[in-house]
């Protein structure tokens, strides 16, 4: 194809080459980056040409700046363009090759704040529970190991897969063991199906905002994101149904539960439009179930299993792939999850797993059945303890920064924030000067929105939440941004 003169001159033979680029379906910047890196990967932006100025094209285009901010934006997280500040937007060198850059370390707040050597900083940022129940040490301490075992279980222990299955038959999805693959917690769930069902350059339907470890992930896989807004009511059903009509992606990831970040709740009409809509487009559908037994509903009746009698999973409706785990009701250490699928699918998964670890801790598998053995105790303190936390967090918010608005959440460990002014990558630069890191909203966000935003979580105990909530009033009144950006840069991604 004959290369594009990118000339100041010329910029009228690019608008030309676009064509009808914005005919199509979906946010207006995807559509765009979309026609770009066919015109960089057919050659006809060649390695090293510059690209018009955000400003200049937008104009050309009758668009507002970030429209082309976010295009760009999104071509420059591929590794097809280069954009530094005094030199411009430039094809990059290696662009012509198709194949979209693994990204093969964590860029995620929440993960590099794990990373860090501990010190005063109170962690909002990684929600999950400040101790372990006491049940997990008597689990631990009443331990018996089996005998005649080589300890390697890549699928999970029988009696773990069948009490797993069993949680699901009690909220009347019928599940067998084999329909269940135990993981090293929810992460590695997640990790082996993006890397079992995702290919360089496929298309991953996921809210926006969202859980941010998914999107990690993702990245590492070169996926391309095709985000849906997430409103009062959970993901916007509609606008997912046509993302999956027009690209038919090769993943679709949601949590219609105590959604994370936003703690809404998908209703039960919308998942089931959701999971039919699937299953007819071919589309696998993965169901975030990480927080769905957080429930704060005091009257929500509970199986003798522990199992939340209110709230329909997903998979009653079709074909899902839910990925669960303990980490949220029990503790972040003990590291037991698990993926629910159609058996061939749990198989292999079982395959590729054992290529990576040969099975999760045999130990913590069996303390994980003693404890699912008689969960509703459990479950119920830590129900408890959240619904308490975020009552707390939300007192302390209105008292000492009362200009800030968080909805009340029905479940789940997090409060959206919303600031009055500013952005919240700035704010959380600030607030880690005085000793609370946050979760910027736009880092969870691949619409390059939520600019305002801030996730808090409310698992700590009352008089940390207290402290924080003090060092974060502290850090308001002294927070001067400047002008508001117009879009978030795509590249920061976080849990």
């Amino acid at each position: 194809m004959e290369p594009i003169s990118l000339s100041p001159h010329t910029i009228d033979a690019l608008v030309a080459r676009l064509g009808r680029w914005s005919a199509g379906r979906g946010p207006l910047y995807l559509l765009l980056a979309a026609r770009l890196r066919r015109l960089i990967d057919e050659g006809a932006l060649p390695p090293g040409a510059a690209l018009p100025p955000d400003r200049r094209l937008a104009a050309a285009l009758a668009v507002g700046r970030t429209t082309v901010v976010a295009a760009y934006d999104t071509l420059r997280q591929e590794g097809r363009l280069v954009r530094r500040q005094g030199s411009g937007t430039r094809v990059a060198r290696a662009a012509l090759a198709p194949e979209r850059p693994r990204v093969t370390e964590t860029s995620n707040p929440l993960f590099l704040h794990l990373l860090e050597s501990p010190d005063d900083v109170i962690l909002l940022s990684c929600a999950a529970p400040s101790q372990p129940p006491p049940e997990l040490a008597e689990a631990y301490n009443s331990l018996v190991l089996p005998d005649a075992d080589l300890g390697y279980h890549p699928a999970g222990l029988g009696a773990l897969r069948a009490a797993v299955a069993a949680r699901y038959e009690a909220r009347g999805v019928p599940t067998g063991p084999e329909r269940i693959l135990v993981t090293t917690g929810a992460q590695q769930g997640l990790s082996l199906l993006t890397r079992l069902l995702l290919a360089p350059g496929d298309g991953v339907l996921v809210e926006a905002p969202t859980y941010p470890g998914a999107l990690d992930l993702f990245r590492e896989a070169a996926a391309v994101p095709l985000p849906v807004a997430v409103g009062p009511d959970g993901v916007d059903v509609a606008e997912a149904v046509r993302v999956m009509e027009r690209h038919r992606p090769a993943l679709a990831y949601v949590v219609p539960r105590f959604q994370n970040p936003t703690g809404t709740v998908l209703p039960p009409l919308a998942a089931r439009r959701l999971v039919e809509a699937a299953n007819a487009l071919g589309v696998p559908l993965v169901d975030d179930e990480v927080l769905a037994d957080l429930a704060f509903d005091a009257d929500a009746t509970t199986t003798p299993a522990g199992v939340p009698s209110s709230g329909v999973p997903s998979a009653a409706y079709g074909e899902v792939i839910s990925v669960g785990s303990l980490s949220k009701v029990v503790w972040g250490g003990l590291r037991i999850g698990w993926v629910r699928g159609p058996a061939p699918l749990i198989a292999r998964l079982a395959r590729l797993k054992a290529l990576h670890d040969l099975g999760s801790d045999l130990p913590s598998q069996l303390v994980a059945i003693r404890l699912l053995d008689d969960f509703a105790p459990v479950l119920a303190a830590r129900t408890a303890a959240v619904r308490a936390g975020h009552d707390h967090l939300r007192a302390e918010l209105a008292r000492r920064l009362p200009s800030w608005s968080c909805a009340p959440t029905t479940g789940g460990q997090t409060l959206w924030v919303r600031l009055p002014h500013g952005d919240g990558v700035s704010f959380a630069q600030l607030a880690l000067r005085h000793g609370v890191a946050v979760l910027p909203g736009a880092t969870a966000d691949a619409l390059g929105g939520s600019l305002r935003h801030l996730r808090l979580h409310f698992l700590a105990p009352p008089a940390v939440l207290t402290e924080a909530v003090r060092r974060l009033a502290a850090a308001w009144a002294e927070y001067a941004p400047g002008p508001d950006p117009e879009r978030a840069s795509l590249h920061a991604i976080v849990v």
